[in-house]
């Protein structure tokens, strides 16, 4: 096979300007934790208002990601992405200038239809515009950019809270979002979306652009002709074919497996676990929260190196080993207490590397096989399913960890979330497919066969005369 290395660069500017998305996203995650008690005061909020201002932006994803499957099957990877850039600029506009709670409101609830549109898109749109050899990279890269976005935005709001900047803070988001704009702009369409769509010349093209040969392309084109003769797409296919229904379903465990982790409350409530471990004052809890942000980002960087070296589930396992264990030695000092700084260090120390087992697995991993698992036909249904579930098991985290910190102690809730680590190591080794090195329709052909879930991923699952009737 012959390479070029102007075609792998022109490859990988395209993902990255796909994962760009991941920045905004990571953005208006991170910058009302430290905008909310200026708000409060600005709008006289109380608890419930609160509330109201940072809830109704999951609302927002939940309803973006639903809408985004038929958007981004009508109108193409591409389109879908413009719009969520569009409604980011807006949103982030809208609350830099709120003059009523109202509106604040309202700004963001479109800034969550952004996240929920780019939440759904950019996996998507990565795992069919990447090669099989850097798929898993570069869909990491998009949980690198949302890292880094939460980091931002931890660092801008650490730096604007002295002066008050609330304003500022809120409408960062807009600059990246422009970029972000402009950069989609120069984007190809999704070559499996053309080619669903009927137009195998143009699939070619693209494909052609981003691979390292005339053969490459057209060899892989091929397969993806061979899987768009299925008739049946979303909800049909999902309601006749029992196979799909199995990889929605694996889809929808593995977005729950990731936020049961507890790393969702690690990052929403970092300033109240440093609290708990004895740092006292606002500052010292703010730059605490900064550190475990850039933890979050440098860890990234290991599952972007080794997803296509060791594959998804060695990193898998081990990633929630290290949280586990993490999560019984939190709580185990939370238990006997924190006193001294020693204790108070060492907790941050056990944080962090918990941190780290995430953010190096589970974090980027179950996004990377969630957009790789589905079959064509129905991918845009699939993706809409286990992204609704990742914005269900997060609110459902964000409303009860409080209360379980309350009711049964904070040594108990970090216990429990150590034990659903060890719950996820099991679920990996039963149900999760290695798909390191694997083309897409590879992958549909050994789903479609009735391979088991956890060997979809294998080069000799299918045989090609096992392959079932086209539908």
């Amino acid at each position: 096979m012959t390479t070029s290395s102007s075609l792998n660069r022109q490859a990988l500017i395209v993902c990255f300007l796909a994962a760009l998305a991941g920045l905004l996203f990571g953005l208006d995650m991170g910058v009302i934790a430290g905008a909310l008690p200026f708000l409060a005061q600005e709008f006289q909020l109380n608890s419930h208002q609160q509330e109201i201002v940072v809830s109704i932006m999951m609302f927002g994803a939940a309803l973006g990601a639903l809408g985004s499957g038929p958007m981004s099957s009508a109108l193409g990877r591409r389109k879908s992405l413009l719009l969520g850039a569009l409604l980011f600029i807006i949103g982030s506009v809208g609350c830099a200038f709120s003059a009523s709670t109202e509106v604040l409101a309202v700004s963001r609830f479109i800034l969550g239809l952004a996240v929920g549109v780019a939440s759904f898109t950019a996996p998507l749109y990565l795992s069919e515009i990447a090669a099989e050899n850097i798929r898993g990279s570069m869909i990491s890269l998009y949980q690198l950019m949302i890292t880094i976005g939460i980091l931002a935005a931890f660092i801008s709001d650490t730096v604007l809270s002295s002066g008050g900047h609330w304003r500022w803070m809120l409408g960062v988001i807009t600059f990246p979002a422009i970029v972000l704009f402009i950069g989609v702009l120069t984007l190809p369409e999704s070559p499996r979306w053309l080619a669903m769509k009927d137009k195998h010349a143009l699939a070619e093209k693209v494909l052609c652009l981003l691979r390292n040969s005339q053969r490459e392309a057209r060899e892989e084109l091929e397969q993806i002709r061979e899987s768009v003769k299925m008739k049946q797409r979303g909800w049909q296919l999902f309601r006749n074919n029992r196979h799909f229904r199995r990889s929605t379903g694996l889809g929808v465990l593995l977005q729950f497996m990731q936020q049961f982790t507890g790393m969702t409350v690690i990052m929403y409530y970092a300033p109240k676990i440093f609290e708990i471990a004895g740092f006292a004052t606002v500052r010292e809890q703010m730059w605490g929260t900064v550190i475990a942000g850039l933890t979050n980002v440098l860890a990234t960087f290991i599952a972007i190196g080794l997803v296509d070296r060791w594959g998804r589930k060695p990193i898998l396992k081990l990633g929630y080993a290290v949280m586990a264990v993490c999560m019984g030695i939190l709580g185990y000092m939370f238990y006997s207490g924190i006193g001294g700084l020693t204790e108070q260090y060492a907790a941050v120390a056990v944080l962090l590397i918990f941190i780290t087992g995430f953010a190096m697995s589970a974090g980027p991993l179950i996004w990377v096989l969630c957009s790789e698992i589905q079959p064509l036909a129905g991918r845009d249904f699939g993706v809409t399913c286990s992204t609704m579930a990742n914005w269900i098991a997060n609110m459902i985290i964000g409303a009860t960890f409080l209360t379980l910190i309350d009711s049964i102690g904070s040594p108990n809730t970090f216990w429990l979330y150590g034990v659903l680590n060890v719950i996820c190591i099991g679920l990996t080794i039963l149900f999760v497919p290695e798909t390191k090195n694997i083309s897409l329709e590879h992958i549909e052909r050994n789903l479609m066969s009735g391979a088991v879930l956890r060997d979809i991923g294998q080069r000799d699952a299918s045989k090609p005369e096992n392959r079932p009737a086209v539908n």
